[in-house]
């Protein structure tokens, strides 16, 4: 009888997913309570749109670079610990090989049993350096080109969220009545936002979805009540 072959999925964009999550989020929110604080203090939608896209422009820019900063600061990690290790390897290779014995012994593996791995690792220079990068360390080697991937991702989400509660105001010349729109088209599309991070990131989609909406209505109606009682 044939058998089904079996196939293993696994999601693999953990990276780009958290890097929309943080540029999305964001330019969800910040946007948001900018305008809302404005129109509570003035009703020109000219002024709050103006006062908007250049808080999306400098945001998208802070965002992108502290991503960029961050994945080169990862990339500049790796390569000091692995010339850490390759260094190690050469000059106190019975060291290392007591640590890939320790290793094995964290999952069950007796010293006998794991014994034909640590010398095959011994014999290949490269791969002893790699195995131990992951598995003593930790760390995966990062993509090359994931620190401009990583800034362009968060900026152009950033981007994104921040112009759907602008929107209403490029429509509307009275800020308060375009204030209401904003209000109703950016909870929903907090709503939709964190339902699908939910699903991406494991946690119950509603409840994660309920929690992106309320952060993002009480940051914009603090700063709403806020400009209202100072004016």
């Amino acid at each position: 009888m044939p058998t089904v072959p079996h196939v293993e999925k696994h999601f693999t964009a953990g990276e780009v997913v958290r890097d929309i999550v943080i540029g999305m989020s964001d330019g969800l929110t910040v946007p948001f309570a900018l305008a809302a604080g404005l129109t509570g203090a003035i009703d020109n939608s000219r002024i709050v749109v103006t006062a908007g896209f250049a808080e999306i422009a400098a945001g998208s820019i802070a965002m992108g670079l502290g991503g960029y900063l961050a994945a080169r600061g990862d990339a500049e990690h790796y390569e000091s610990e692995r010339e850490r290790e390759v260094k190690e390897v050469k000059e106190v290779p019975d060291t290392e090989a007591d640590e890939i014995t320790d290793i094995f012994q964290e999952y069950g593996v007796t010293p006998q049993e794991s014994q034909a791995t640590v010398d095959s690792l011994r014999a290949r220079p490269k791969e002893w350096v790699d195995f131990m990068m992951k598995f003593e360390l930790g760390l995966e080697e990062p993509n090359p080109k994931r620190a401009r991937q990583s800034a362009s991702t968060i900026a152009g989400s950033y981007i994104a969220g921040g112009l759907i509660p602008l929107f209403p105001y490029l429509l509307e010349h009275s800020a308060r009545a375009a204030l209401w729109y904003s209000v109703a088209v950016t909870l929903v599309a907090l709503f939709i936002f964190g339902f699908i991070k939910g699903r991406f990131t494991g946690v119950s989609s509603w409840k994660s979805a309920s929690q992106t909406v309320v952060i993002g209505g009480t940051a914009a109606a603090a700063a709403f009540l806020i400009a209202r009682w100072i004016t």
